[in-house]
């Protein structure tokens, strides 16, 4: 009984086995010599720029077939127009992938992109992160507490970005002077305004973003750090205000969870909904595959980005966590960052 028991299982493991070759060789068949588009939902120079291109260069090395990755910028409307592209119009063969606004779930939710976050194909996120408002140094808004006795002009995207998201969140939930100036293709754009004096300055940039592309900034005092938005108090900012030191009821606390929620779905990447599922179990594997490369970890060393990984599946459990939210609060939050 225990001889054909065994034989049962090599019989199953060498099916698996033959299976998964099989798929293999396909996958190869259909990726070789393509050119895959990477679309990025914002202008060239952000954040989500740079850790698409540094993705892009090495993702294609784990996919079978070894495809060139090209990435292609689309910005419009805070990166739900990208949104929308991946999830109407981009080709559902598992050719095309992209990024988007970590927050673009919550934006779904609530109905500002028309769409349901929970059919896209999560390949995963390549870090969480925390959220900052920063002040360029010839602001008067040196602190916090000056945003919320003296008006703080801040830039913005578009409904989905979150500069929008936060400066609304920021003023309608917590009281504070913001005034929003939204409709900038991207951070760079914002930040290059906040240069020129054109606005104070702007919420919802990634700390990653400002150690990655704009150190400097940091060395020579030429931002003030406000205030920090993430579910955990980042220990290289340990002097800076946390937004949940503002919420003090439970409506605050809960409209502020939803959003900071997506801070852990910081980089995200997916493929539009509907493509083939052994397609998308073969991004997914790549995408975790080149999380652990040690030439795309070196890459991202030289580029000061964080590699923090969130697979594919975590992330469609925090999605599916932000689909749970009860309504009532959903339309508080909807109220809030309207």
């Amino acid at each position: 009984m225990k001889t054909a028991l065994a034989r049962c299982m090599f019989g199953t493991a060498v099916l698996a086995m033959t299976g998964a070759a099989a798929h293999a060789a396909t996958s190869a068949e259909f990726y070789r010599g393509r050119t895959m588009p990477v679309i990025i939902g914002y202008s060239a120079g952000g954040g989500y720029d740079l850790y698409a291109r540094v993705l892009a260069q090495y993702m294609g090395r784990h996919i079978p077939g070894n495809p060139t990755l090209i990435p292609q910028n689309m910005p419009g409307a805070g990166s739900i127009r990208a949104a929308l592209y991946l999830y109407t119009a981009a080709p559902k063969d598992g050719s095309v992938i992209g990024t988007f606004a970590r927050g673009m779930a919550s934006t779904a939710l609530i109905g500002e992109a028309k769409l349901d976050a929970r059919k896209f194909a999560w390949l995963g996120s390549v870090t969480k992160d925390t959220s900052v408002c920063i002040s360029w140094n010839t602001s008067p808004i040196k602190t916090w507490n000056d945003a919320m006795t003296h008006q703080f002009t801040a830039g913005g995207e578009g409904a989905a970005g979150d500069p929008d998201i936060f400066a609304k969140l920021y003023k309608n939930v917590f009281g504070v002077k913001i005034r929003l100036a939204t409709g900038f293709p991207g951070t760079t754009d914002i930040t290059l305004a906040m240069q020129r004096g054109e606005v104070d300055g702007l919420c919802g940039i990634s700390w990653s973003t400002i150690k990655a592309r704009y150190p400097e900034w940091v060395k020579g005092n030429k931002i003030r750090i406000l205030l920090q938005a993430a579910p955990k108090r980042d220990p290289e900012l340990p002097s800076v205000p946390m937004a949940a030191d503002y919420a003090h009821t439970a409506e605050q606390k809960q409209i502020l969870d939803m959003v900071i929620a997506n801070e852990q779905l910081a980089r995200p990447f997916v493929a539009p909904p509907g493509i083939p599922a052994g397609r998308e179990a073969v991004l997914r594997k790549a995408f975790d595959d080149t999380m652990k490369d040690p030439a795309f970890l070196a890459d991202a060393r030289k580029t000061m980005i964080d590699i923090n990984p969130v697979s594919g599946p975590e992330v469609d459990a925090i999605v599916a966590g932000l689909y749970a939210t009860p309504k009532d609060v959903v339309q508080k939050a909807m109220r809030a960052i309207n």
